[in-house]
């Protein structure tokens, strides 16, 4: 059999382990050969497929990035896309796929299995808001580069008795937010799924600044004020419609500083907490998604995706995983409003 590997959607730390471990146990356990989709599903679209094998996966464990290359492409808005995934798939003697991607490269590998295609689910997202999952791999990282740059950005604030909003990914869901405000010691979280009071939120400062001490908050780029709207930089869309988010991390700053009379200053962490070399848990993680992926592959049960359960990994149907997005719950955000302000 000849399996494609292909990995959409943003990079991400971790994916090139799970490159890896598909490989390695496929070729070396089940005598499969391996095709690479070059830059995620545009690779399938325009017929870019490359070699992959063992000689192709060594020395990349601890490599960020991807080697196969990523995009946001949706075949489905394209025309004949699907038929076009399939005719590529067929002119390399394709016979199933690996899909390695968040929650758009996973509802698109959804529908193009309904449709036919033989394929395989691996969740992939620093945002860690794939349902049918505890974990995904690229959030364990993600979330210690931006637990570093709060800690230094304490010592600046205190420096300067300065307010530093820390702006981090998140779309839809606060998992890093959450995690790397509680792990940082913030003095203000904000998420998405919670609107945040701009006046509360200046309340919560003021406090800081009376007991001499310097505020440091972090908020998602999706988090939204309370009757208010998202702030964006563009209204531009990818193909699966999301707007370019970052921007109310410097909207939260001029509030801050105008509504205080204090100095706010903001820092957008931005690509780079998806840069750089995976964590030991993500690396861990991703290998171990990637030898489930090629076992689902072997049992044929295709239509489903690797997930990770305690401490078990197990496979769930794609249309379970992608019937809707991972949010923190408002009992685990409220667990730790007694650190703010």
């Amino acid at each position: 059999m000849k399996v494609g590997v292909l990995t959409g959607g943003g990079d991400c730390p971790g994916l090139n382990a799970v490159i890896r471990g598909v490989v390695r146990k496929g070729v070396q356990e089940y005598a499969y050969e391996f095709a690479g989709l070059r830059d995620g599903w545009r690779g399938a679209l325009e017929d870019e497929v490359v070699p992959l094998g063992v000689p192709e996966v060594r020395g990349i464990l601890p490599r960020g990035g991807t080697i196969l290359g990523s995009s946001r492409t949706n075949p489905l808005k394209h025309d004949d896309g699907p038929r076009r995934v399939r005719d590529t798939l067929a002119a390399h003697g394709i016979s199933a796929l690996v899909v390695i991607g968040g929650e758009d490269t996973l509802r698109v590998a959804a529908e193009l299995h309904r449709q036919g295609i033989r394929l395989v689910g691996v969740p992939k997202t620093i945002d860690n808001d794939v349902c049918g999952t505890d974990w995904t791999f690229g959030f364990d990282t993600a979330v210690g580069i931006a637990t570093e740059a709060i800690d230094r950005l304490h010592t600046t604030a205190e420096s300067h008795m300065r307010t530093l909003v820390v702006e981090v990914m998140g779309r839809h869901s606060g998992w890093i937010a959450l995690h790397a405000g509680v792990a940082g010691g913030a003095n203000v979280i904000l998420v998405p799924e919670r609107p945040f009071d701009i006046d509360q939120v200046c309340a919560w400062v003021q406090s800081r600044f009376e007991i001499k001490y310097a505020p440091v908050v972090v908020v998602a780029e999706g988090a939204v004020p309370m009757d208010g709207q998202l702030v964006v930089k563009d209204r531009t869309v990818d193909e699966f419609g999301h707007v370019r988010l970052s921007g109310i991390g410097e909207w939260l700053a001029r509030e801050i500083a105008r509504r205080t009379g204090t100095d706010a200053r903001t820092t957008v962490l931005g690509h780079v907490q998806r840069g750089g070399t995976p964590s030991a848990f993500d690396r861990w993680l991703a290998t171990r998604f990637g030898l489930h992926a090629i076992e689902a592959i072997k049992d044929e049960d295709f239509g489903t995706m690797t997930a990770l359960h305690g401490t078990r990994i197990v496979r769930v149907p794609l249309d379970e995983a992608t019937a809707g997005t991972k949010t923190v719950e408002p009992s685990l955000y409220d667990e730790f409003s007694v650190f703010f302000g």
